[in-house]
């Protein structure tokens, strides 16, 4: 059985600072991947100390990680993909482990859950901002991703090639998850140390815009991948305030046998009809979602895995013992 053929991918802007290290632990750890550093328009010498370090280093120009990720994804061929930052924070030597729990168990997605090590490994307010975003899909696609916003992972083939990355900067992280939960693939985690940054790496995380930008996300793919929920909560809302504003027209009218205003009137009719054209936008916008998620099922199901050895020799007993069995 051949070895599998591992990528590590390293979206960069100005990290002069940390990467040469960074590749130099990723080549001690993975002896037989390949490193690819994507630079994204850094204004240091990021791409220059990468490709010293021994490093395929790559350019993508439309700025953002979910550009780089988008790019890195169609371009690189390989059976398990190695993502992290490149700026010191994660254990690299993590990765051997996350790999081989991948292979074993058929995960397509390996999580690195981190543990912080340094009081300056998060910044103010992204610790909370994490978890209640992680919550929030946790809530909606289901609770079995942990650390959702981690940049240290470990994918499958499959996963890569049928992921529709659309997202442009650091959702992409949300998308990746979501992406997961929808198919329901297998996901695993590990804990590792989460360090601050060296002297030098500056986080480009914007805590509150980029914030906004995940729960934004999160609410269009809400309405995306689960419009039934979606346009059910709307027609909840609207029917609810038609009745609320219908109740005094129905009791005036059992009073007097007159429907004095007539202007909230037609607002309740106009509010259920809204109500009820919601309900049937849910239900047909729900068929539609059902055959994209089985477009990208099949899209998914195009690659086969990379089983690792003691799984493979497992397999294969089975098959043999099923085949004596019916020769039998």
């Amino acid at each position: 059985m051949h070895k599998p053929k591992i990528a590590v991918l390293l979206p960069c802007y100005n990290e002069e600072g940390a990467i040469a290290k960074v590749v130099r632990d990723f080549r001690a750890a993975l002896p037989d991947a390949v490193i690819y550093v994507y630079d994204n328009n850094s204004r240091d010498r990021t791409a220059e100390i990468a490709r010293a370090a021994g490093a395929v280093v790559r350019t993508e120009t439309q700025q953002g990680k979910g550009h780089v990720v988008r790019r890195m994804f169609r371009d690189i061929e390989a059976d398990f993909y190695v993502m992290a930052d490149g700026d010191d924070t994660y254990e690299v030597s993590l990765a051997p482990m996350m790999i081989e729990l991948a292979m074993e168990g058929a995960h397509d997605l390996v999580n690195c859950v981190r543990r912080e090590t340094e009081e300056a490994a998060y910044r103010g307010g992204h610790r909370f901002g994490n978890m209640m975003l992680t919550g929030v899909v946790r809530r909606i696609f289901g609770n079995r991703v942990r650390d959702m916003l981690s940049g240290y992972k470990v994918f499958s083939r499959r996963f890569v090639k049928s992921f529709p990355a659309l997202s442009q900067g650091f959702d992409i992280e949300t998308e990746l998850t979501v992406h997961a939960l929808e198919l329901s693939m297998p996901v695993a985690h590990v804990e590792g140390p989460y360090r601050g940054r060296p002297p030098g790496s500056e986080s480009k995380l914007r805590t509150y815009r980029d914030g906004w930008r995940i729960l934004m996300l999160i609410f269009k793919l809400v309405r995306h991948e689960r419009p039934m929920f979606f346009f059910s909560l709307l027609a909840a809302l609207f029917g609810l305030t038609s009745l609320i504003l219908f109740a005094p027209l129905v009791e005036t009218y059992l009073q007097t046998g007159l429907v004095p205003r007539l202007p909230t009137a037609v607002l309740t009719m106009g509010l259920m009809t809204i109500a009820i054209l919601s309900l049937m936008v849910g239900a047909i916008l729900d068929t539609v979602t059902r055959g994209r998620r089985e477009l990208r099922m099949l899209a998914y199901l195009q690659y086969p895995f990379f089983w690792g050895s003691a799984t493979r020799t497992a397999i294969e007993a089975v098959d043999e013992h099923e085949s004596r069995s019916h020769a039998n």
